[in-house]
Formats: structure tokens, C-alpha cells, sequence
């Protein structure tokens, strides 16, 4: 395996040559193909569009879409998407576990796997009721899919345990949202990138989970002198390397880090008390408060203070401040590593005050951008509501009078749908162990690898009667699958994708699907109907027909996307809500007066933050807390995971491309040298780390990436399943696991 600096070497120089104008990330085999047919990439919540090559039935060349917002660039990963679709593990036909979990999977025909798989829910139904069903969904899934199983689950079996893996992803930024502002999704757009002349990036490594959006902000940096590029992150990254200031922070304390960059602003007179004084309103837990309040609680983060806790510089965090407030348009990125945190609501809360407390909200360049991990995380599953405590919309459970809105649009009995939230993802899988929830729908997604602490939650799935849609053969969660159907994979059906900056875009079907495979949304009518829900509750042909309905949904509503139509994103490439008509653009800046459709033109205000009845936004009082596992004399050091440029998620997509493969074949762990050559530890050396829950050998890379005291791994190798180490706290808002951080021992290994 090559050393992490020659691959962070390696995109640095792609990510050059892009700035400069050269095409660093080219179209594959773009002379073989008859016709091209428009998508989206099947990978990160970037979204970026691409053109699908077709000659003689097969997909045989990808390229970037020059219509869409990645100007025809794509990454490593995206250039070799078509080789997956023919991937020698690829999922042709149903298969079912006809003795039990300890028998083996067996392939045998669509009608006798869905007679399987129904026969047990329709007996998990009548004997246990609708708490005893779940079904368990993804960023992945196109919106169609997602639409059609929350409306099936919880306006059809009557049962609200409806959750995926974005909860372990986006939750808290959907918390934060919701919070600050009333309704979810972010104001701003990738534009602002263009446009912004400071970047605030935290708990994001840019580079390498979102690379299109880095080249991006790379090209803006190159662009201007003006524009300067700030980093908070523990990590010494790729992103770091481009940024004026790098502020490494001891893991865990970015709460404090906010508020004392807060402190300054406030301190300083660099807030916009013209903005927060009229569109503002102060929150400390549930009771309003003042601005003057506000000051007296920003007195415990001075900056002599916040250095204490977070290990930086005074000096720095009253220059990183100023920065930030002093900026013509400050744009804030943030990721995983604010949002996978027992704090992650709050982190949002902070980054969000930030842009209040300074007006850097509203205008070209300056927004709070919240990145998406997954393809389809906001559109498919935030959007759709097809989170346990949500409903379509913006709507949520707890609210009597939306579950009636959404019960009249589906034409169901008011009352059908209970009032009681489901069970969020970590609450699911420990109630699938206690055998409380006894049949699971688990649809495009891999949680055997994924969630964390697996030795605690696999028994959940193990003791369950599990249902799985997938692509690969290779998911790890096939092995606790009583059924298997192969579903059909990107290019092979057609859907739509919503991706971070609220762009709706269509995949279109290029292919036709391999082997026996079909489309989800067909595996899920076929499903829902075997079970006794009326076809006239699903009387849908095919996907386009959900899409009608679900565009349809919210036509007066504040997630109005009425105006999207199938017909015109077959003609263009995506387009961004709030759109209530078929001739309306699309909408950049929300809550802003002639840029927001849903703001009344003649309203006195610029800013209508329309999501809160008194359409002000909230600037909370979040103190800082530490997190849920920190080092001590056990164990000694932090663990943190994340992604790496060329392998995504499990790994079940990029694993069976060689050329990604041979770039990160297995997880490793980054260690200082410092650290390094106190354990006697060496490049390429055997690691263990040792957590409370397990411990796990893997390849040492010895480099300055990581500060004295913090490892690193990636979790995409699923011989390596490094979520054992991981424990499975959760914000107590949100219900997002703290993956980023836990306690460890370090160790060379024998």
C-alpha cells in the first residue's frame, strides 16, 4: 500500500491541474458509446450530474455532465462507476434461508422468495401488530423508493418504525436546522462557493468526501487574493494543506471553539446587531432570552479560556474570529465530524449563530452549507420524511394536525397513522435483538458493516427475520438475510436524487437491469400488495407515476417543488426547491425577498425566516460539553474514522473496481511520529487498537497527519470491521451515533 502522503500528493495534484484548467478527471471510453443518457453519480451528496454511455444495450462510457453544477468534472470514484454495474458479485437472482440463519442462502425464484418473505410478515403482523415490523432504509435509495416504503409502513401497516442510515449521518444536521430556522435543508447553494471570499470548514475533510466541491473551492482560492480558507479540524488532511489557517483542536472541544470564536465577534463589535437585533430571537434551553444574556454567557469562552480546553493558541482563535466576521461573505462547510457527535445538534446550533450573529446569511457567499454523505440523504430521506419521527414534507409525528395533512393526501381515516414516533436506528436494532421488533425491510444499505459497536447490534439482525434488497453479493449484511432480492443498480432503473443544495435531478434509466433484478419500487408494490394494502393506497405503474404523486405533495407548502417536473428534468440537469411552477428557475437563496418564491414579494422585510411562527431565527445558548468517551490512563488515545478519496461507505460499490482497490486495499491506522516512535512503532507495522468494546490489528501509517495523540482509520473494509471499536452513544435530540469519538489503546502489535 502506498503511503497516505503520496495519495494526499496524488489528489493535491489533481485538484492543481483542475484549478489551472486542465482536465484532471477525464471521460472513460467516451469514443465507444452510440448515445449518452443523463444521471447522477451513485456516490457522495455532492450530486454530480453525468452523462451514461450506451452502445449495443451495455454501459460502456461515463463522463461529467457540462450542464450540471459539476461543470462536466468528476472524481476518481465517479469516473469508474460503469465497470460496477458489471461486477462479478453483482445480485442476478432472489435467494432465501430456507433452515434458518445457520443454513445458507439459496437462489430460487421471485415468486417463492416474495411468498417467503411475505408469509413471515403477514404472521409477524397479525400475531405481534405493527411495532413488530420495521423497515430500515438509505441515503441511497432513489426518493421514489423511500416515498413509496414510508407511505407503505407507516400509512399502510400502521407502524412508524421507519428509519436508515442517514440517522447515523445527517440527523443532526437536520436537528440543526430545525432548530435555528423552523425547516430543514440549507439556504445556500454550491454558487456560494463561487462567491464566497472566506471558507469556514469544520469537521469535514472536503477533499476527500466531497473532491468535486473541494476542486471548487480550490479554484475559488486560486481566483483571488481576497479569499482566505480556514480549517478546524484535529487532523492535519489534505484540506488543511490548502488553507491559511489550520486550527488543530484537541477531538471534542469544537463546542468550546465556537463559542469562544462567538465571544470575540461579540466582544469585538464585529456582530451585525442590525441583523440579529431584528431577525433573532435568543434561546437558553427552552426559555427566551437576551442579547445581553447571550454576552454574559460568551464571558466563560474568553479566549485564554478556550485555549485551556482545546489546546490552541489564544491568539489564533481571536484571529480565526476575525476573519470570520470581517469577511465581505464567509461560507461554512461542515460534515461528519460535526454532526456523528453526542453534540452534534449543538455543534450546528454554534455554527449557525456564527452567520446570525454576523449577517454572513442570505447573500451570494455567505451561508451555513451543511454537506451530505450520501447521494440521496436529503432529497430521499429528509425531504420524504422517511425518518421514525418525521413525515413528509417538513412535517413530523409529535404533531397531530400534520399527521392529519398527511393522512387526508393519502386518503386514509384520520388517526391511521399512531402519534407515537418510531424507533430511531440504535433503538431499532436493540429492540430487533430483544426480540421486540421481529421483522425487518432493510432496503440499499449495509448496516452489518456500518453501524457502530457491531458486536452489540449484528445480534439484532441475527435475531430478526430480515429482508434485504441489494446489488452485492458481497454486503455483509447478507449474512443475517433471510431473504435476498436483487435489485437493480443506478443507471438500470430511473429515479431522482436531491442532493446538499436542495437539486432535485433525474438518473434515467440507461440499461436494462442484469440478470433477474428488478426495480425497488416494483420489489416494493409487489411486496406491500402481497401483505393486503389496496392498490388504490399504491396505484402506481412505475416510478414516474410516484414521482407525481410525491411533487404533487407539498404544492402550498414550504418545501414546494410543485414545479419539478419528470418532463422538465429529463430536459435539464437538476433543479433546486423551493420551485412552484414550471417556469420558475429554482430557488438559491431561501428566505430571501425576490430570491425565495416562498417570501411574499411584498414583504418589508429581506429576510422572512418563514420556517418559525414568529419568522425570526433562534441563536441558542449551547455550553460546552465534552464528549462521551475521552482518553484517560486506560485509554490513553482518541480514535477517530472517516472516509478515504477512492474507497466510499463498505466498500460494496468501489471494492469490486481493481483500480480503486490497488489505490486502499485495507483499512490502515494513521499515528504520529511522535506517537510512532514512542511505541516503537514503524511505517507498515501491525497496530492493535484496543477499545472497551473489542480490539483489531491493522497496517500502521506513520505521518503527520494526525496530531500527537489521535489515530485514524477508515471503516470501508469489511475484513477489517473497525465499527467494533466504536461506541453507540447518541445525541440526545438528534439520536446520531458519536462515531467520531472514543477512547483507545495503542500498541504495536506482536
Amino acid at each position: 500500500m502506498a503511503t497516505r502522503r503520496e495519495f494526499i500528493k496524488g489528489s493535491a495534484a489533481a485538484v492543481a491541474l483542475s484549478v489551472m484548467g486542465v482536465p484532471a478527471f477525464g471521460a472513460q471510453g467516451d469514443t465507444q458509446a452510440d448515445t449518452w443518457v443523463k444521471g447522477v453519480c451513485r456516490y457522495c451528496g455532492t450530486g454530480c450530474g453525468v452523462l451514461i454511455g450506451v452502445r449495443d444495450g451495455r454501459a460502456v462510457a461515463i463522463k461529467g455532465d457540462p450542464n450540471n453544477h459539476n461543470q462536466g468534472v468528476l472524481c476518481q470514484k465517479g469516473m469508474l462507476l460503469v465497470p460496477v454495474i458489471y461486477a462479478k458479485d453483482r445480485l442476478v437472482r432472489p435467494h432465501i434461508r430456507k433452515n434458518g440463519k445457520s443454513s445458507p442462502l439459496e437462489p430460487v425464484s421471485w415468486e417463492e422468495a416474495m411468498k417467503f418473505a411475505t408469509d413471515k410478515f403477514a404472521q409477524v403482523l397479525k400475531e405481534d401488530g405493527p411495532n413488530a415490523v420495521a423497515y430500515y432504509g438509505s441515503g441511497q435509495a432513489l426518493t421514489e423508493e423511500s416515498y413509496l416504503a414510508n407511505k407503505i409502513w407507516k400509512g399502510g401497516f400502521k407502524s412508524n418504525n421507519v428509519d436508515g442510515n442517514p440517522r447515523l449521518c445527517m440527523a443532526s444536521a437536520v436537528g440543526g436546522y430545525m432548530s435555528t430556522f423552523g425547516k430543514d435543508e440549507p439556504m445556500g447553494t454550491y454558487d456560494d462557493l463561487d462567491n464566497a471570499t472566506c471558507f469556514f470548514i469544520i469537521g469535514s475533510n472536503t477533499s476527500e468526501a466531497h473532491p468535486v466541491l473541494f476542486q471548487r473551492i480550490a479554484k475559488r482560492k486560486q481566483s483571488s487574493s481576497e479569499v482566505r480558507v480556514i480549517v478546524a479540524d484535529p487532523r492535519r488532511t489534505n484540506t488543511s494543506r490548502i488553507a491559511d489557517m489550520h486550527l488543530s483542536f484537541k477531538p471534542g472541544t469544537d463546542l468550546a471553539l465556537l463559542n469562544g470564536m462567538a465571544h470575540v465577534i461579540v466582544r469585538d463589535e464585529m456582530d451585525n446587531y442590525r441583523f440579529h437585533g431584528k431577525y433573532c430571537t435568543f434561546q437558553k434551553g427552552d426559555d427566551a432570552v437576551t442579547f445581553d444574556d447571550y454576552k454574559a454567557f460568551l464571558q466563560d469562552y474568553t479566549p485564554e479560556k478556550v485555549a485551556e480546553i482545546t489546546g490552541l493558541a489564544a491568539d489564533d482563535i481571536v484571529k480565526v474570529a476575525h476573519t470570520f466576521a470581517q469577511s465581505s461573505a464567509t461560507t461554512s462547510l461542515w460534515c461528519m465530524g460535526i454532526n456523528q457527535r453526542t453534540r452534534g445538534v449543538w455543534a450546528n446550533n454554534l455554527i449557525h449563530n456564527l452567520h446570525l450573529l454576523t449577517g454572513h446569511i442570505g447573500r451570494p457567499g455567505a451561508t451555513p452549507l451543511s454537506l451530505t454523505g450520501q447521494p440521496n440523504a436529503c432529497g430521499g430521506v429528509r425531504d420524504v420524511g422517511a425518518l421514525a419521527h418525521l413525515l413528509p414534507a417538513g412535517r413530523v409525528i409529535g404533531n397531530q394536525q400534520h399527521r392529519n395533512e398527511v393522512e387526508d393526501y393519502w386518503g386514509i381515516p384520520r388517526g391511521s397513522i399512531p402519534d407515537k414516533m418510531g424507533l430511531h436506528t440504535i433503538a431499532l436494532f436493540e429492540a430487533m435483538a430483544e426480540g421486540k421488533v421481529k421483522a425487518v425491510f432493510i432496503h440499499c444499505t449495509n448496516p452489518a458493516h456500518t453501524l457502530p459497536h457491531l458486536n452489540k447490534h449484528t445480534k439484532g439482525l441475527q435475531t430478526a427475520f430480515v429482508v434485504q434488497t441489494e446489488a452485492f453479493m458481497s454486503a455483509e449484511t447478507l449474512k443475517y438475510a433471510d431473504v435476498a432480492f436483487p435489485a437493480a443498480f443506478w443507471c438500470e432503473t430511473d429515479g431522482v436524487y436531491g442532493c446538499t443544495e436542495r437539486r432535485y435531478a433525474l438518473t434515467e434509466q440507461a440499461i436494462k437491469p442484469q440478470g433477474e433484478a428488478r426495480p425497488c419500487v416494483n420489489i416494493l408494490m409487489d411486496f406491500a400488495k402481497r401483505l393486503g394494502i389496496d392498490e388504490k393506497f399504491i396505484p402506481y405503474k412505475n416510478a414516474e407515476d410516484i414521482w407525481e404523486e410525491w411533487r404533487k405533495f407539498n404544492e402550498k407548502g414550504p418545501y414546494n417543488f410543485f414545479g419539478i417536473t419528470r418532463a422538465r428534468l429529463r430536459k435539464e440537469s437538476g433543479i433546486k426547491w423551493p420551485c412552484p411552477s414550471e417556469t420558475h428557475p429554482g430557488t438559491n437563496l431561501r428566505y430571501v425577498r425576490g430570491k425565495d418564491p416562498l417570501v411574499p414579494a411584498n414583504h418589508p422585510d429581506p429576510i422572512f425566516f418563514y420556517g418559525k411562527p414568529n419568522a425570526k431565527a433562534t441563536v441558542f445558548l449551547r455550553p460546552y460539553a465534552p464528549p462521551f468517551e475521552t482518553a484517560d490512563a486506560e485509554y490513553p488515545f482518541v480514535l477517530t474514522t472517516g472516509r478515504v478519496i477512492d474507497q466510499w461507505h463498505s466498500a460494496t460499490m468501489t471494492g469490486t473496481v481493481p483500480e480503486l482497490q490497488r489505490a486502499y486495499p485495507t483499512n490502515f491506522v494513521e499515528i504520529n511520529p511522535e506517537d510512532a516512535k514512542k511505541l516503537g512503532i514503524r511505517n507498515g507495522d501491525k497496530v492493535e487498537l484496543e477499545t472497551r468494546r473489542d480490539k483489531m490489528v491493522l497496517p500502521a501509517v506513520v505521518t503527520d497527519v494526525c496530531m500527537p495523540g489521535l489515530v485514524f482509520t477508515p471503516f470501508f473494509d469489511k475484513n477489517l470491521l473497525v465499527n467494533k471499536l466504536l461506541h453507540d452513544a447518541v445525541d440526545a435530540v438528534s439520536k446520531e451515533p458519536e462515531y467520531k469519538i472514543c477512547a483507545t489503546r495503542v500498541r504495536k502489535a506482536s
